[in-house]
C-alpha cells in the first residue's frame, strides 16, 4: 500500500518514468529556504561556489534535513521500498536571462549506478517555469538500453561533459514539467531528459536529490558515498556520509573534500576533457 502516491500515479512512473507535481513545502518554507541560498551567495560575490554545488548535504545543514524529511522521503519509499539512501544532492540555478540549458541525457550513462532504480527528486525553490527553463522529459525512454550520447563541453550546457544524446530525441512527444515554489517532481535517472535556457523574470533555483535503494552499486568508481536516510542498509555499498550538525560543519566539510573528489571522477572517467563543473 503506497503512503503518499496513488497507485495510477506509481503505474504512471513505473511505464513513463516520471511525475509531477508533488507538494512538499509551503510557499513559506520554499521562499525561506530560497532566501537561505541567496543568503550564502551575497556573501561570496553573488553566487555559489562550483565546489558547493554538489553534495550540498555535506555543508549546508537545511539540505540534510530535506533529504530525511518524511514529506519527500515517504513519496520516495513508494517508488523503491523503505531503505533509502541520497547518493547526492545538487543545486540547479539559472539567473534571470542566463542562456545556460541542460541538454537531452540519460544520467545514469554517467553516474556509474547499478542494481536498482535511481529516483531524482527535484525541489522547486522558485518558479520552474516553460518560460524559465523547466524540465522536459521524453516519457518511457528509461526502458531498454541507454541511448547514444556524445560529450560536446558547451560552455553553457550545465552538465558536467555538455553530454547529449545524439539520436532517439523526438521533441514532439516531449513533456515539459513545471512546477511552483515548494513541488518536486520525480523521474527515474535512467529517463530523457533537458531544460532550456531561463527567459522568465526571475531565477530559477531548483533542487535536485538522488535517493536509491541499498541494492545499488557503484561499478565505475573504487568508492563512493550516500547517506542513509530511512530503514537500514544491509549491503554496504556506499560509504555513510556523516550528518552536519551545522551549516560548513568541520567534519562533514572535510569529508565533502573526499566524496565529491570520488564523484568528479566518476563522471569524468574516459572523458576528453574536464571542464571542472563540480
Amino acid at each position: 500500500m503506497a503512503k503518499r502516491l496513488s497507485q495510477a500515479a506509481v503505474t504512471q512512473f513505473k511505464g513513463e518514468g516520471y511525475h509531477f507535481p508533488v507538494p512538499v513545502l509551503s510557499a513559506v518554507e520554499a521562499a525561506e529556504l530560497r532566501g537561505r541560498i541567496e543568503e550564502r551567495e551575497s556573501q561570496q560575490g553573488g553566487t555559489l561556489l562550483p565546489v558547493q554545488r554538489n553534495k550540498s548535504h555535506l555543508l549546508f545543514k537545511w539540505i540534510d534535513d530535506l533529504i530525511r524529511d518524511p514529506r519527500i522521503l515517504d513519496f520516495i519509499e513508494d517508488l523503491i521500498g523503505p531503505d533509502i539512501l541520497c547518493w547526492n544532492t545538487l543545486f540547479w540555478i539559472k539567473n534571470q536571462g542566463s542562456p545556460s540549458f541542460v541538454s537531452w541525457h540519460q544520467d545514469l550513462r554517467y553516474w556509474g549506478l547499478d542494481g536498482g532504480d535511481v529516483v531524482t527528486a527535484w525541489l522547486a525553490l522558485s518558479p520552474a517555469s516553460e518560460e524559465s527553463g523547466c524540465m522536459r522529459v521524453l516519457p518511457g525512454s528509461h526502458v531498454g538500453e541507454i541511448l547514444p550520447h556524445e560529450d560536446r563541453y558547451n560552455e553553457a550546457n550545465m552538465l558536467t561533459r555538455g553530454q547529449e544524446i545524439i539520436s532517439g530525441i523526438d521533441e514532439e512527444r516531449a513533456v515539459h514539467m513545471p512546477l511552483q515554489p515548494g513541488e518536486m517532481s520525480l523521474h527515474n535517472a535512467r529517463l530523457a531528459h533537458a531544460s532550456g535556457p531561463n527567459m522568465a523574470n526571475d531565477r530559477r533555483i531548483g533542487l535536485s536529490m538522488h535517493f536509491i535503494p541499498p541494492t545499488v552499486t557503484q561499478v565505475q568508481g573504487d568508492w563512493d558515498s550516500a547517506a542513509l536516510v530511512r530503514g537500514r542498509d544491509p549491503h554496504g555499498h556506499f560509504h555513510h556520509t556523516p550528518r552536519a550538525k551545522e551549516d560548513f560543519d568541520p567534519v562533514a566539510t572535510a569529508f565533502h573534500e573526499t566524496a565529491t573528489k570520488a564523484v568528479h571522477d566518476i563522471l569524468y572517467k574516459d572523458a576528453n576533457q574536464d571542464t571542472k563543473k563540480l
